[in-house]
């Protein structure tokens, strides 16, 4: 199903919040994966990321809930991983932010899985961490 322009639009104003969000709080390794040439997916779009602890995953989930709530008053259609903040999935249904601590994000490599799909990294938040495979 095609999406109209305004939808594209909004996700895309979506998409730069919360990177510069992700930005603000000081996240890793940011990459978007435009989705939308695939058929049958769940989402427009993946905004992928790492925090460094526990804390930081917490801050970088609650910043983004925040600003996406105060500047575009949208909020997300589903939740998950807040209580463990090793994944946390936020799901804004065009959008959906995946913020990984470094040993999930290489477990899982969703840029790996979805590697149809067209990704863009950060360059700005590229963190040299070892065993780093998401930018293989």
């Amino acid at each position: 199903m095609r999406k109209n322009n305004q939808t594209i639009d909004n996700s895309e104003l979506l998409i730069d919040t919360i990177v510069s969000s992700i930005e603000e709080k000081k996240g890793t390794n940011i990459s978007i994966l435009d989705l939308r040439s695939i058929e049958g997916t769940v989402s427009e779009y993946f905004v992928i990321c790492e925090g460094n602890s526990k804390p930081h995953i917490s801050a970088l989930n609650d910043f983004i809930l925040e600003n996406v709530r105060a500047k575009l008053k949208v909020k997300p259609f589903h939740k998950e991983g807040q209580q463990n903040m090793e994944w946390v999935l936020i799901d804004y249904s065009s959008v959906i932010v995946h913020i990984f601590n470094n040993e999930s994000r290489n477990f899982y490599n969703l840029e790996k899985l979805w590697e149809d799909a067209k990704i863009t990294f950060i360059e700005s938040s590229k963190q040299e961490v070892p065993n780093l495979n998401v930018y293989e």
